[in-house]
C-alpha cells in the first residue's frame, strides 16, 4: 500500500488555525517561533486570534496554510510518504515534507510568494470564478474562444469543478458563455485576482529570482507537481515547474489519477481544512481519502 499525502492551498484558512498544533506539541512551538521571526511580524497572533478578514490577505494567508501544513505533518508519528502533492501553496509545503526545502526556505519563498502576488493583483485588476457541472475539454474551448481578453483554466480540481481566471471582462463573458452551454453553476471567487493565469508574470519574474538562489535537495519521494501532473525527483526540474506554476494552471485531477495509477491507495491530507479529500472522492471514490 503505498501512502500519498496531500497539501492544501489558499482558501483553506480559519480562525484559530493552529493553535491546537502549538498547544498540543511543544516540541514543535519553535516553528511558529522561527515564521514570526523570518517574516518580520506576529503570524502566530493572527492565525490563533486573528479575524478571518486578516487570513484572507494573501500576504498572510499564504504562509499561515503552509505553517500549519508543515507543523502538522511534524506532528504525525513515523511520516513516511511514498509520494506528495501540493495544491498550489501546497506544492511548497510538500516539498519541505519529502525534504527537497528546509522549512526556513521555504517559508521565505512562500512570503515572497504571497507578496508579489499580492502586487501582481493590485497592477491589474482581475479575478476567478468556480464553474460546476461542465466538462473540463469545454470549459477549455469557451476559455479559448475568447481572444480580446485574457481568461484560462486555472484550477482543474475534480470532474466536474473547474476554476476560471483573467480579467474581469474575460472572466465575466466566459463565465456567461459557460452557463449557456449548460454549466450547472458559475460561481465568482472572493480572490484578490488572477492566480495561475498569465497576469501573474510579473510575480513568476521575481519569484523565479529567488527559488533560483535558493538551494533544493534530492527529495525522499517524487512530488507530483501542478504544472504537469507528473512525478519529480530532479532538483532542478522541480525549481523550474514551481515557478511555472504561477502562471500555469493547477493539474490536480490528472495529478491524483497520475498518483493512484502510480500505485497510491491511500491519500492522506494534512493541513487546515478537507477540500482536498472532497476532490480526491469525486476523482476516484474507490480509493482512500482522510485527514492527518
Amino acid at each position: 500500500m503505498k501512502k500519498a499525502y496531500v497539501f492544501p492551498g489558499q482558501g483553506a484558512q480559519f480562525v484559530g488555525m493552529g493553535k491546537d498544533l502549538y498547544d498540543a506539541h511543544p516540541n514543535l512551538r519553535i516553528y511558529f517561533e522561527k515564521a514570526n521571526d523570518i517574516l518580520g511580524f506576529d503570524i502566530t497572533k493572527l492565525m490563533f486570534e486573528g479575524t478571518i478578514e486578516d487570513l484572507t490577505q494573501t500576504d498572510v494567508t499564504q504562509p499561515a496554510v503552509f505553517i500549519h501544513s508543515v507543523v502538522q505533518a511534524m506532528s504525525i508519528d513515523n511520516f513516511k510518504p511514498d509520494m506528495v502533492a501540493g495544491h498550489s501553496l501546497g506544492e511548497f509545503t510538500a516539498l519541505v515534507c519529502n525534504q527537497t526545502l528546509k522549512y526556513e526556505d521555504a517559508l521565505k519563498l512562500v512570503s515572497i510568494r504571497a507578496n508579489a502576488m499580492q502586487k501582481a493583483c493590485l497592477a491589474a485588476p482581475s479575478t476567478m470564478a468556480a464553474v460546476l457541472g461542465m466538462e473540463d475539454n469545454q470549459v477549455d474551448a469557451i476559455c479559448q474562444s475568447i481572444t480580446d481578453e485574457i481568461v484560462v483554466a486555472a484550477n482543474y480540481n475534480c470532474p466536474g469543478q473547474l476554476v476560471i481566471s483573467g480579467t474581469l471582462e474575460g472572466v465575466a463573458l466566459a463565465s456567461e458563455k459557460l452557463k449557456e452551454a449548460g454549466a450547472k453553476r458559475v460561481l465568482p471567487l472572493k480572490v484578490g485576482g488572477a492566480f495561475h493565469s498569465p497576469l501573474m508574470g510579473s510575480a513568476k519574474e521575481e519569484l523565479s529570482n529567488a527559488i533560483n538562489s535558493c538551494s533544493f535537495a534530492a527529495p525522499i519521494c517524487p512530488i507530483y507537481q501542478n504544472i504537469s501532473a507528473k512525478p519529480y525527483t530532479n532538483p532542478s526540474e522541480i525549481k523550474q515547474n514551481l515557478i511555472d506554476q504561477l502562471t500555469g494552471s493547477v493539474r490536480w485531477t490528472q495529478s491524483v489519477q497520475n498518483m493512484i495509477q502510480d500505485g497510491a491507495t491511500q491519500f492522506i491530507e494534512v493541513g487546515p481544512g478537507n477540500a482536498l479529500m472532497g476532490m480526491i472522492k469525486k476523482i476516484n471514490p474507490d480509493v482512500e481519502a482522510i485527514h492527518a
